[in-house]
């Protein structure tokens, strides 16, 4: 299955069609998508109204630069903020990032958003992609606060997504630009960058994103189409039984596969059960490699949601206000 960009504000008849291909499990919304939030709760809805099954509707709304969504929303800390404070005050910074969780999720899902891919379990050593989007560079205390997100995240009623799988944060390079390589052993890597992924998955993560960097010590190819890390790592050694989408396959580093066509069935083939189509002039591409590929549906159906729940039902819950408040306050006493 694939989830796909659209370009801007409202459907074109083109990306109406597309909605109805059967390859088609839903959108992801970026920046180029959003005016206000009237009208991104309306762009749900549309997106819905025209496709021929539901549809999952995606977003990065982690907090910091990586926020798509500002205006009519809460502005949200980047998740190392929260690291910076657990090194004095841990109890107090899983609460708050439990409670920053929580008010994400709750509202895109009163828009009509499924699921924001969060959190991100990287660790914090320097890449260039991922930078204080991390919160730590100490694999416990990622783990710590793995467990505090996914429990404001299942809170609002929304699924967990664990990125980059096995781990971004330890390379310089930005996959998004170039390609990424990691020379270190799978026994540092399990004790490491792994050990977040392994608890956010006992702690009941719904889904996993895969990195596209190249583990060479372990697999050639990137993580994100290589069956070696999803089948025998991912799934038989951590036991993860949910949804593993790929990372964009538009990103620079993707590209190792081949074209188009080649980079969508590496990494079904590879045992990802939805393959991201960020660019819209992918799209075209992709769904014709899709043509005679049967489609599996059922993995995703648990993540699609009811669509939007509201705005005036979030703002009636208690919760929003106190978890604005807190958040707020806790960055006043650090500026």
């Amino acid at each position: 299955m694939l989830l796909i960009g659209v370009a801007g504000t409202e459907l074109s008849k083109q990306e109406c069609d597309w909605l109805q291909h059967d390859a088609v499990a839903g959108v992801v919304l970026f920046k180029r998508n959003f005016l206000s939030r009237t009208q991104v709760t309306e762009l749900s809805s549309a997106i819905r109204a025209v496709a021929s099954r539901p549809q999952l509707i995606c977003v990065d709304q982690e907090g910091g630069r990586v926020q798509r969504f500002h205006e009519g929303f809460s502005s949200l800390p980047p998740l190392r903020h929260y690291g910076h404070l657990y090194d004095t005050d841990a109890v107090t910074s899983l609460s708050l990032v439990e409670e920053h969780a929580w008010l994400m999720a709750s509202e895109m899902r009163a828009i009509g958003v499924d699921l924001s891919f969060a959190p991100v379990v990287d660790l914090w050593r320097g890449n260039r992609a991922i930078g204080d989007r991390a919160f730590s560079a100490e694999p416990h205390a990622v783990a710590d606060f793995v467990r505090a997100y996914i429990r404001g995240m299942h809170s609002a009623g929304m699924a967990a997504t664990l990125k980059h799988f096995p781990g971004h944060g330890s390379v310089p390079e930005d996959t998004h630009l170039s390609q990424a390589v990691d020379s270190r052993p799978l026994d540092l890597l399990r004790a490491e960058d792994m050990l977040p992924f392994q608890v956010g998955i006992e702690a009941g993560a719904d889904a996993v994103m895969m990195a596209h960097v190249i583990y060479p010590q372990v697999a050639p190819e990137p993580a994100g189409y290589s069956a070696h890390w999803i089948e025998n790592i991912l799934r038989a050694e951590l036991g993860f039984r949910g949804v593993v989408f790929s990372d964009d396959i538009g990103m620079a580093a993707a590209a190792a596969a081949g074209d188009v066509a080649k980079r969508i069935h590496a990494h079904l083939d590879a045992g990802c059960d939805v393959v991201l189509v960020c660019h819209p002039e992918l799209v075209e591409a992709s769904l014709r490699a899709m043509q005679g590929r049967r489609s599996n549906t059922a993995a995703l159906l648990g993540l699609v949601g009811r669509g939007a729940l509201g705005w005036d039902g979030l703002l009636a819950d208690a919760r929003h206000n106190l978890a604005q408040s807190r958040l707020l306050s806790d960055l006043d006493t650090i500026v």
